[in-house]
């Protein structure tokens, strides 16, 4: 059984920074790329961040220069660096990582969500 659990979130003002952490458990073989996703209230989920095996990272336009994706390979971890927080980065943050169990095919596998608020 593989798991994705979440930490970090939470409320913070505007301007502030947080850093989200996600770490997978289990039966792993291999572990492929993680990243981050949002969901506002009434919208989509959307990519924020990938870190892919080899380290490259890609970004989503409105959070570039603000936030920073990185991975812990000896840990299972990726981590997510936000600063200069705006109100409409408020949603749930989810992690998501591809992965190949010691028993079984690569799938997708999500976290349950942690909630981030930017208000003063």
């Amino acid at each position: 059984q593989v798991q994705l659990e979440e930490s970090g979130g939470g409320l913070v003002q505007p301007g502030g920074s947080l850093r989200l952490s996600c770490a997978a458990s289990g039966s792993i073989f291999s572990l492929g790329t993680m990243g981050w996703y949002r969901q506002a209230p009434g919208k989509q989920r959307e990519l924020v961040a990938a870190v892919f095996s080899g380290g490259s990272t890609n970004y989503a336009d409105p959070v570039k220069g603000r936030f920073t994706i990185s991975r812990d390979n000896a840990k299972n971890t990726v981590y997510l660096q936000m600063n200069s927080l705006k109100p409409e980065d408020t949603a749930v943050y989810y992690c998501n990582a591809a992965i190949i169990p010691v028993v079984g095919t690569l799938n997708d596998y999500w976290g349950q969500g942690t909630q981030v608020t930017v208000s003063s």
